[in-house]
């Protein structure tokens, strides 16, 4: 469960830069700040599942 806490944490962090990027309108692809969201919310789902079953 560690690593999947470390792993919601980086991605929180790069999600942050994204929004940065986007803000000084230096982000290309706009659609990775939709992809990095999707992938936080995936591991959290999953440190939710597994906090439930103990």
């Amino acid at each position: 469960m560690a690593a999947l806490e470390a792993e919601v944490k980086s991605l929180q962090k790069a999600h942050f830069g994204l929004r940065m990027q986007k803000a000084t309108q230096q982000l290309g692809n706009t659609s990775t700040l939709k992809a990095t969201r999707r992938e936080i919310a995936r591991a959290k789902t999953i440190l939710a599942e597994k906090q439930a079953a103990k």
